[in-house]
């Protein structure tokens, strides 16, 4: 059977192909209301489908967007993951995912295919694009949006959280139960120095020990990002000599690692040991003891970048539209900190 094409639609309906486009792309130009009928049921009739593909190569633009984020293992980057993908729903798009593993190359991988697929634009959830995932950008023209990262230059497009300030509000809180000081578990040694949230949580916390007067010398401790390798360095941390008496963790995993740990070793929490995480992911509410910790919007973040990306006012010459939204952070307490009963 002959593939059915534009032609033959435009005929049957006794109309120009280019009625017919604006009627499948909804515009650019107006269409009658009867002509829009007439098209409309000889597309039924004729079981007419759009060429996606050839749309895309005309329009340079296809209704995907994608978003590439270090890990889709981790909780807080699938629940993010979701997010954007409800929102890019909501707006007529669908969302490729790539997972770069924290790798630079596996990142460029992603941007390179993607970019090939003609997105219509990237969410990049990244330690900080290197000089090649730059080239890429730079290539292709590509709009792309920081998500979950501080921009290294003011004209990034980004949509970010108040991570300094939430590390800061939830070492506070663990400070006022009365404890001598707050250790720290952090990221790794390639964590970046600039612009990455865990350094921003670590930033954080060093404010809050300095306002309250408390040392950090010697109590900033280094783990993965995960909870299973954090586990581990929770177990030997736990164990020794110098046991903190309580611990403000730079992610959730990390907290719930550090959790496990303690119970294997019969270390009462929050008794013996007050433990605090950041990013509330729905785990945390069921971790035993829930998890007190820092959440945010990840909806409003999730619609803001979808938003940004699709918005080519922002990517104007002079337009003073915003191109840095910060979402506000927000104390999450429940019982690992030694609040409630």
């Amino acid at each position: 059977m002959a593939k059915v094409t534009r032609d033959d639609v435009a005929r049957l309906a006794g109309t120009s192909t280019a009625v017919v486009s604006y009627v499948i792309n909804d515009g650019p130009r107006p269409v009658a209301p009867a002509t829009r009928e007439r098209v409309l049921a000889a597309i039924k009739e004729l079981g007419y489908r759009p060429d996606r593909v050839a749309q895309a190569m005309a329009s340079r633009r296809t209704d995907l967007i994608g978003l590439i984020v270090p890990d889709a293992r981790q909780p807080f980057f699938a629940e993010m993951a979701h997010a954007v993908e409800q929102a890019a729903a909501d707006r007529g798009k669908m969302v490729l995912v790539g997972n770069s593993d924290y790798l630079d190359e596996r990142e460029v991988h992603y941007l390179r295919a993607f970019l090939g697929m003609r997105v219509s634009g990237l969410i990049l959830i990244s330690q900080g694009p290197s000089e090649r995932a730059a080239a890429e950008i730079e290539a292709w023209d590509a709009r792309v949006v920081l998500l979950h990262r501080r921009p290294e230059a003011i004209d990034d497009v980004a949509v970010v959280l108040d991570d300094v300030g939430g590390a800061q509000m939830v070492t506070r809180h663990l400070l006022e139960h009365g404890h001598d000081y707050v250790a720290c578990l952090g990221g790794v040694e390639s964590t970046p120095a600039y612009g990455d949230p865990v350094t921003d949580h670590v930033e954080g916390w060093r404010r809050a020990m300095k306002e309250a007067d408390r040392s950090t010398d010697g109590r900033l401790f280094q783990a993965p990002y995960n909870r299973y390798d954090t586990y581990r360095v929770a177990l030997d941390l736990l164990a020794g000599p110098d046991r903190p008496p309580a611990l403000v963790c730079a992610t959730d995993d990390q907290a719930i690692g550090v959790l496990r740990a303690a119970r294997e070793l019969g270390i009462d929490v929050p008794g013996e040991l007050a433990v605090a995480g950041f990013d509330d992911v729905k785990e945390a509410a069921l971790t035993d003891p829930p998890l007190t910790t820092v959440g945010s919007d990840r909806e409003a973040m999730a619609r803001a970048a979808v938003d940004l990306v699709l918005d080519d006012g922002v990517r104007t010459t002079g337009s003073r539209r915003e191109r840095v939204r910060q979402f506000p952070s927000g104390l999450v307490v429940r019982r690992s900190c030694g609040c409630g009963g």
